[in-house]
C-alpha cells in the first residue's frame, strides 16, 4: 500500500482569502491550452492573431467552467443544490461535471464560429487536443482534494485517503483518469492530429477515446454517493453519459473519412 501524500487542498491562504489547488488546476489547463494553441496557430489560420486565438480561449473556459458547474448540478446532484442554491458557486469544493463542461465547450464554440467565420468541427478539430490537459490537470486537483476516490482493493499501490469514512485501502482513481484521460489522450490527439484530417475526424477521435477511457475507469471508481449504480448494480452516471460519446465519437470518424473519399472521387 502506498501512504497518500497529505497535500493541503488550499495553496495559498491570505487573511480570508484561500486559493485552493482545484482552482489552480484549472488555470493550468487553460495556460497550458493558450501556449499549445499558440503553437499550432500559423497551421489552423495564418490570418488569426494572437488576441482571437485569447478570445477564443476565454469563451471555451467559460464553457468549460459554467458548463461543468451546471452538468454537475443537473446530472449529478439536482436535489441538494435545489435545497441550497448557494452551492453551486462554491467551485473549490470539487463538483464539475466533464459532460457539461464539454456541452458548454460546444455552445462557445458554436457561437465564436459563427461570429468569426469558422465552423463548429473545424474550431472543435483545433480544440480537441488542447482539452487533455485540462483534464489531467483536473484529476490531479481531485487527488488534493481527496475526492472521487476508488473502490477498496488490496492492490500493492492502494491508498487510504483522509476522507474516507471507512478509511480502507482504495484505488487512486484519479490517477488512472490523470494517466487516461490526461497523457495517453493528449499523445494519442497530438499525433493523429499532427498530420492533414478529414474535418470532424479529430473531434471524433476525441470523443470515442475519452468516452472508452472514462468508461473504463468507472469499474473501478466508487458512485457519486447520491446516485449510486443505476442499472444492472454496475452501471454508473459517468458510464451512460459515455455511451453517446463513444458511439458519437465513431460514428463521426466514419463519416469524415466517408465524406474524404467520396470527395475525392468527385
Amino acid at each position: 500500500m502506498l501512504p497518500y501524500p497529505q497535500i493541503d487542498p488550499v495553496a495559498l491562504a491570505l487573511g480570508p482569502l484561500k486559493i485552493h489547488w482545484y482552482g489552480l488546476m484549472y488555470l493550468v489547463g487553460i495556460g497550458g491550452a493558450w501556449l499549445l494553441a499558440s503553437r499550432r496557430l500559423n497551421r489552423f489560420d495564418p490570418t488569426w492573431t494572437k488576441d482571437k486565438l485569447s478570445d477564443l480561449v476565454f469563451w471555451v473556459a467559460m464553457g468549460v467552467i459554467l458548463g461543468g458547474r451546471l452538468g454537475y448540478v443537473l446530472f449529478y446532484d439536482l436535489p441538494a443544490y435545489i435545497a441550497e442554491p448557494a452551492k453551486i458557486l462554491r467551485i473549490w469544493e470539487g463538483g464539475m461535471s466533464f459532460h457539461g463542461g464539454l456541452i458548454g465547450v460546444m455552445l462557445a464554440t458554436l457561437w465564436f464560429g459563427k461570429r468569426n467565420g469558422k465552423s463548429f468541427f473545424e474550431l472543435m478539430d483545433f480544440i480537441a487536443p488542447l482539452v487533455p490537459i485540462g483534464l489531467g490537470a483536473g484529476r490531479i486537483g481531485n487527488f488534493i482534494n481527496a475526492e472521487l476516490w476508488g473502490k477498496a482493493t488490496d492492490v500493492s499501490w492502494a491508498m487510504i485517503f483522509p476522507t474516507d469514512p471507512q478509511q480502507l485501502p482504495r484505488h487512486p482513481s484519479q490517477l488512472y483518469q490523470f494517466a487516461l484521460e490526461g497523457v495517453a489522450l493528449f499523445v494519442i490527439l497530438w499525433f493523429y492530429s499532427r498530420k492533414p484530417r478529414p474535418t470532424m475526424a479529430v473531434s471524433g477521435m476525441f470523443a470515442a477515446c475519452y468516452g472508452v477511457f472514462r468508461f473504463i475507469v468507472e469499474f473501478v471508481r466508487v458512485p457519486d454517493a447520491q446516485l449510486g449504480y443505476l442499472a444492472w448494480g454496475w452501471l454508473t452516471m459517468g458510464q451512460i453519459l459515455c455511451v453517446p460519446m463513444v458511439l458519437g465519437g465513431i460514428g463521426l470518424i466514419a463519416y469524415a473519412y466517408k465524406r474524404q473519399s467520396v470527395q475525392g472521387v468527385a
